[in-house]
């Protein structure tokens, strides 16, 4: 695989598992170091040692991102590590669904405080070291990735605050978009429909049950196939911009 990443650095959020340790995985192999961020320090460890097995560079940084605190000091340590950052995939979430009138209040202010509160907290703190590395010679470019969902396109019943958190994280995406990716900070959203990863675990068993056999009898995407497309987006020419991206599969129409 070519090492188009070479002399970058990336923070991916949500490493400890899914999509994040697949992307983690994928940036590393294209040369990039990464700063692993989530709360499982267990896993982010056993995660740097698969990397640097395979002759990359990663760090552990265990954090919570809703913690203003603590997403801003992931920043801090991942510059002070590596010396810069170059990319930054804003992935951690959480899903919890059901009916709006039987939701526990504490789950949906958990699923704003991470899906938003936590992506706006990293995105605000990485901003200026994006920008310094948009303006030298390594790329001449800098990255930002967040990832949405396809229930940031379409609304379902029993799906309202997740809905309501990813269709924020869509248009806080082209807004941003709009103010820096002139300065050579892209700025773009990935959307992925129907992916087998642990997103599920967090709803009663019923729910979960139901959306793992959603849609009954089709094939999911699997997390390495998002990682793809982050890999994509953060790889085009420093001319070439990539807004949104929608993955789903071919089974979920």
């Amino acid at each position: 695989m070519s090492k188009t990443l070479t002399g970058t650095v990336a923070i991916v959020t949500g490493a400890s598992s899914g999509i994040g340790h697949a992307t983690a995985l994928s940036l590393a192999e294209r040369g990039a170091s990464i700063a692993l961020v989530a709360r499982r320090q267990d896993r982010l460890d056993s995660l740097v040692s698969e990397i640097e097995a395979a002759g990359g560079t990663a760090l552990a940084v265990a954090t919570d991102v809703s913690d203003r605190e603590q997403a801003e000091a992931a920043v801090q340590k991942t510059v002070e590590r590596f010396g810069r950052l170059d990319i930054l995939v804003n992935n951690a979430g959480l899903m919890i669904l059901g009916p709006f009138a039987d939701a526990d209040v504490d789950d949906f202010e958990r699923m704003i405080a991470i899906n938003q509160k936590g992506l706006l907290y990293l995105t605000k703190a990485a901003l200026p070291y994006l920008t310094k590395s948009a303006g030298d010679d390594v790329r001449g470019v800098a990255d930002i990735v967040n990832i949405s969902s396809i229930a940031g396109r379409e609304a379902w019943g029993g799906y309202g605050v997740y809905a309501m958190t990813k269709f924020g994280v869509n248009g806080f995406t082209e807004a941003l978009r709009q103010e820096i990716t002139q300065s050579h900070v892209r700025v773009g959203v990935l959307e992925p429909g129907a992916v087998d990863t642990e997103l599920v675990s967090h709803n009663t068993d019923e729910i979960a049950a139901g959306i793992a056999a959603f849609p009954e009898g089709k094939q999911k995407l699997l997390s390495e196939d998002i990682a793809d497309g982050i890999a994509y987006m953060v790889t085009r020419p420093r001319h070439t911009s990539i807004g949104e991206l929608w993955i789903m599969p071919t089974d979920q129409a």
